[in-house]
């Protein structure tokens, strides 16, 4: 897939956490009409092992809500605030474990295979994929692992 106009990368974070703001920038598209159809068939929290129903379930925030929330304006920080509210405050070690566990989602884990499949698919074969953020990144014509250095 092409790079997607106002998608960020998975690894930005907005405050303390990774892939929210990827997940914000989503649910913007989507109402714009912008996200592409593969995108959207991912988006919610109507799977739960995808990420973001994995983010709306450390939020402890329905995707839905957050949609509207995130609908109403402001800035992403805001938004971010409204979900701890919401959801309720996490601590700093919790958001070091989320943000630790998401950024390996596909290494040596039970998603292995299924990051190695979609490498297939996207035909991104020999490239530096390690994790899914990897292969977002690869695939929306980021380098992987660019967030690091």
């Amino acid at each position: 897939m092409p790079s997607v106009p106002g998608l960020r990368s998975p690894y930005a974070k907005v405050g303390r956490l990774v892939y929210f703001g990827r997940m914000l920038d989503k649910i913007r598209l989507n109402s714009a009409g912008k996200l592409p159809a593969e995108y959207v068939a991912n988006l919610g929290d109507g799977h739960p092992k995808f990420l973001d129903g994995r983010c709306c379930h450390f939020l402890r925030v329905p995707f839905g809500e957050l949609v509207e929330r995130t609908l109403l304006g402001g800035s992403d920080d805001e938004i971010l605030d409204w979900a701890f509210k919401k959801g309720g405050p996490r601590s700093d070690e919790e958001c070091l474990i989320w943000n630790g566990f998401v950024t390996r989602l596909g290494w040596r884990d039970e998603s292995s295979m299924r990051l190695q499949q979609r490498v297939r698919e996207f035909g991104l074969e020999g490239r530096a994929i390690e994790t899914f953020f990897d292969l977002f990144d690869a695939d929306e014509g980021r380098t992987p692992g660019g967030h690091l250095s």
